[in-house]
């Protein structure tokens, strides 16, 4: 609904009108406005804010390149002489000529198994572009602990296979395992979602129509007369195609995938990709690492989306809450980011545009840094319960592809209402500043400080200053410990931590995959009222 602030003009005048040339519309033009503006690069906030952001993106692509290498130099060594490609040349050598790999969860049992390394988990997952396709590609790394099956294992594995179902994606299995990790055998084979759940889900997807593709590039059993080319090639009839060595199984993968004859169908408008009117990487002295300190969510997003183009919604109401159109690498974008704590007027306005979303069939991201829904006697009577439930009910009853990358805190229901991992976008992305955790450490501690307190009181006692530090110190550290994002990564809580200045990137890469896959009628439940 559109209101403009003149009265509407009475019968006589309109006649009048209508004879008169038209004036100028300048302001109705087709234009969308952009949003942004340049940053005083030179106060002492930026520069500070850009130098621990950037300190941490350092660490993030130094760690990143330590899990590339895989297993030890020895077993990197081992496997080459056995004349096979290290697991991410296999890669690199199957996508398309130049073209991007949106990896996913490098982080894997980052630090799970206390000094028993597991890089990336022993398995890298991702999405390449396979003879023009999109594709899922899984791939074992046979120099992580001879390729063999963790727990983290499997559950990265059966995440890229939701991948695939949820976009419709084409998967190529890379195999060069060694099968489950025996001595973990109880934590990796008889549950749901152990290691049966693979075949199963490969049988699922092959009854939807989402072909699978496997290239054994290695010895998958243990030697060639037990479970090698030859045997299943001539006499059980299990493979198709007989590879002479990793460069020819590549090959035959996509020629496979070349003769899958599918057609990427778009059910959106695409318009010509524009860069953004500000370079990336100020995004690092605009947000920084300190997640006290407020910004502007708006200023993210003028270096996300095509031309800092970006068509804001209810811009007056419920202004904590970010709500507009843009496109990203020419597709279309709702986007829905954190100004401050979420009020019933923030939630409303939240749920009509992911309505209207649903209703024009455009992907919703999320920029996530919340701190929740406000709290009190005066909002609780104001009905800000029933109003996060609309929310969250929007959220989790929607359709459209969702994508959530959260940008500084995410902390208790506002993770629920700006979609986090419970509520299943395709895709999950965290800055390395953010923090997860179901409320501040600082918090954290005093709430539990102040149930201390009462305990001493009923007893007769007080509880001192040393010890209520006493107790509220290991909470907070453990709480630090535990909201970082790379704890979250190790146990794939998310898809990945990731620059910020890639976050256009992956966010294109991540909206082309999911438009791969027809969007399903939205059905909302019964919103509370």
């Amino acid at each position: 609904m559109l209101l403009g602030p003149r009265r509407l003009p009475g019968p006589r005048r309109l006649l009048r009108c209508a004879a008169a040339a038209p004036p100028a519309r300048a302001y109705r033009g087709e234009a969308v406005a952009a949003v942004g503006s340049r940053p005083d690069a030179g106060s002492a906030l930026y520069q500070e804010n850009y130098e621990r952001m950037k300190a941490l993106v350092t660490k993030l692509q130094e760690q990143a390149e330590k899990i590339r290498l895989g297993g030890g130099e020895k077993a990197r060594k081992l496997h080459t002489s056995r004349g096979k490609l290290l697991p991410r040349e296999r890669i690199d050598r199957l996508i398309d000529p130049g073209s991007p790999f949106l990896e996913f969860s490098q982080f894997a049992g980052y630090q799970l198994y206390g000094n028993e390394e597991v890089p990336a988990g022993g398995i890298i997952t991702g999405i390449g572009r396979v003879s023009g396709v999109e594709c899922l590609i899984v791939a074992n790394d046979a120099t992580v602990k001879g390729g063999t099956y963790y727990p983290i294992t499997v559950k990265k594995h059966l995440r890229a296979q939701e991948i695939a179902m949820q976009n419709h994606l084409p998967c190529l299995y890379l195999v060069d395992s060694g099968g489950a990790n025996l001595p973990r055998q109880a934590e990796v084979f008889p549950d749901r979602d152990h290691f049966g759940r693979i075949f199963y889900n490969q049988a699922v997807m092959s009854s939807q129509g989402i072909p699978q593709v496997k290239a054994a590039t290695g010895e998958e059993v243990s030697a060639e007369d037990l479970g090698g080319a030859d045997l299943h090639c001539r006499k059980s009839g299990v493979t198709d195609h007989y590879a002479l060595d990793d460069n020819h199984a590549l090959h035959l993968a996509r020629k496979a995938v070349r003769s899958l004859n599918l057609q990427k169908k778009v059910g959106v408008t695409i318009e010509p990709s524009e860069e953004p009117l500000f370079p990336a990487d100020e995004i690092y002295g605009i947000v920084g690492d300190q997640l006290k300190r407020n910004f502007d969510v708006k200023e993210v997003i003028a270096r996300i989306v095509d031309g800092s183009k970006f068509d804001e919604f209810k811009a007056l109401y419920g202004d904590t809450l970010i709500t507009g159109f843009a496109r990203i690498f020419g597709y279309p974008v709702g986007i829905i980011g954190n100004n401050g704590v979420l009020f019933s007027e923030s939630a409303k306005k939240g749920t009509h545009f992911i309505q209207l979303c649903c209703q024009r069939n455009i992907p919703v991201v999320f920029l996530q840094n919340i701190t929740g829904f406000m709290v009190g006697r005066e909002y609780e009577a104001g009905g800000i319960a029933k109003d996060g439930a609309k929310m969250v009910t929007a959220v989790a009853c929607a359709n459209v592809p969702k994508i959530t990358v959260i940008i500084g805190g995410s902390y208790g229901a506002g993770n629920y209402g700006m979609c986090g991992r419970a509520y299943s976008p395709r895709f999950l992305y965290v800055w390395p500043n953010a923090r997860i955790s179901v409320m501040g450490g600082e918090q954290a501690a005093t709430v539990l400080a102040t149930i201390a307190k009462d305990q001493k009181a009923r007893e007769g006692k007080q509880l001192s200053e040393a010890d209520e530090a006493a107790l509220k110190e290991p909470i907070i550290r453990r709480f630090e410990e535990e909201g970082n994002p790379y704890y979250s990564s190790a146990r794939l809580w998310d898809d990945g931590i990731i620059d910020p200045a890639d976050t256009r990137l992956v966010l294109g890469l991540s909206l082309s995959a999911a438009l791969n896959a027809p969007t399903k009628k939205t059905e909302f439940g019964v919103f509370r009222m």
